[in-house]
């Protein structure tokens, strides 16, 4: 059996691929189980829904939500949490998320200023409405940094993401929408979900990583400051080692959460279906 409960694409964040792209592909892939969890958005389950059983593939709405942790030194710092079997319907999920994305368009406003600022340095040409209402042009799903990241690629200011982030995108930053894992959880949860931690090791994103790189003071965290709030971890990720793997299936067994798995695939490149998620992951759902 191939499980993959981590997908993002076009039609709702950051992926490169169209829901109808990814949902092509996994049935080209003889995936049996997927999972789209667009950042902060529903905007691709009612399609993915519907296409998932055109191509005979089993499915489970997903999300990722961004979350403000205040870690037990008192230091704030980002994580991700997956949401899983919720209703797509539920009206409290709708306005939350609505709001986080009219966030997120005030944000790449502020941070568009913040550009400014570091171009009136460099005699670069300033960006204006104008850049702001194309970059927003060019998003399918939910507006973020890697899009003007690559507005800024078109431009010709950057040769690639990277350079952007090391460059720009850092010291230009504003917080993003602070949700906070109580509200995560409750969101969730009463939407008929189950919240799960998402790549809790993960060392090239947000993840427990920001607070200590030992496996065991991990879970100490997530014991004492998480255990009421979360339903699983993603024990399964493309960037685990076996060691982080075997560490939070052994924590999961003794703490009676779920346990989930996938790629983390945004099609740059097509990793989808890649992580080798055991079949009994399915029967959780």
């Amino acid at each position: 059996m191939k499980i993959d409960l981590h997908i993002h694409t076009s039609t709702g964040s950051d992926g490169n691929l169209s829901v109808e792209e990814v949902l092509r592909e996994a049935r080209k892939r003889k995936l049996d189980l997927i999972s789209i969890t667009d950042h902060d958005s529903i905007d691709a389950q009612a399609k993915a829904i519907t296409l998932a059983k055109e191509h005979g593939i089993a499915y489970v709405t997903g999300i990722e939500l961004n979350v403000t942790f205040s870690s037990p030194g008192g230091k704030s710092v980002s994580l991700d949490f997956l949401g899983y079997c919720f209703d797509i319907n539920d009206q409290s999920l709708r306005n939350k998320l609505q709001l986080m994305r009219k966030h997120r368009e005030d944000r790449a406003s502020q941070i568009l200023k913040k550009l400014n600022i570091e171009f009136d340095k460099e005699n670069i040409p300033r960006f204006t409405e104008r850049d702001l209402e194309e970059i927003q042009a060019s998003v399918d799903g939910t507006l973020g940094r890697p899009h003007i990241a690559d507005y800024l690629i078109t431009k010709g200011i950057v040769g690639n993401r990277q350079e952007a982030f090391d460059r720009y995108l850092v010291k230009c930053d504003v917080p993003k929408y602070p949700l906070t894992l109580p509200e995560a959880s409750e969101l969730i949860r009463n939407a008929g979900g189950r919240l799960v931690l998402a790549h809790p090791n993960n060392p090239n994103g947000t993840s427990l990583i920001s607070l200590t790189t030992d496996l065991k003071e991990q879970t100490e965290i997530i014991q004492e400051h998480m255990l009421d709030y979360i339903d699983g971890v993603e024990c399964w990720h493309s960037r685990n080692d076996a060691a982080t793997t075997a560490h939070y299936i052994e924590f999961c067994q003794k703490n009676n959460l779920l346990m989930t798995g996938g790629s983390d695939c945004h099609q740059k490149p097509i990793i989808l279906g890649t992580v080798d998620v055991p079949d009994f992951v399915a029967g959780q759902f």
